[in-house]
């Protein structure tokens, strides 16, 4: 049994939610996300102010699928409300970033610049080492974060390359002189 496919989810205030055939449609005051699930293995119930999860029959796949459309729903929900936020810092000397349009511009110590389209739904902000990317959608906002970080991952002698703020990079000694 699923822990979290059991969970109810409350629909906070100025936030509605719809099921229509297949599609799950959250609108909140920082936007709207929609999602396509399957209604022959999960049914999805809006009653009220509150969301409920029920599995149609005890396959592995209803069973699997009972639990990751409980949490989809519940990042759609907390996201169209309050904003999923990523910070990424960028280590080195040499390094820069800046956001030039829908562009993110990068200079990472290769022979060319790095640009990357920002997707659309996000705004991402560069200051000095400090990368802020910010978007109602859990999952782009981790992809997108997790793609610039794999550029340059932090390499453990200096550390340097993009480490999530809150991340800890262990450091290695290096080589000894005799």
């Amino acid at each position: 049994m699923s822990r979290i496919g059991k969970m109810i989810i409350n629909i906070p205030d100025k936030t509605t939610v719809t099921v229509d055939a297949g599609m799950v449609t959250v609108k909140g005051p920082n936007g709207e996300l929609k999602k396509e699930y399957n209604p022959r293995l999960v049914e999805i119930k809006v009653d009220g102010s509150n969301i409920s999860f029920e599995k149609k029959g005890e396959t592995k796949e209803a069973n699997s699928l009972w639990g990751t459309y409980s949490s989809h729903v519940r990042n759609m929900v907390n996201g169209v409300n309050t904003p999923y936020v990523k910070k990424l810092i960028l280590e080195g000397v040499g390094f820069k970033s800046e956001v030039a349009g829908d562009k993110l511009k990068l200079a990472l110590g290769f022979s060319h610049p790095v640009e990357e389209q920002i997707p659309t739904g996000l705004t991402v902000t560069a200051e000095k080492n400090l990368i802020t990317i910010t978007g109602i959608d859990k999952e782009l906002v981790g992809s997108f974060s997790a793609y610039i970080r794999s550029l340059k991952k932090p390499e453990p002698y200096k550390g340097k390359g993009f480490r999530y703020e809150d991340e800890v990079i262990r450091r290695k000694q290096g080589k000894k002189t005799a």
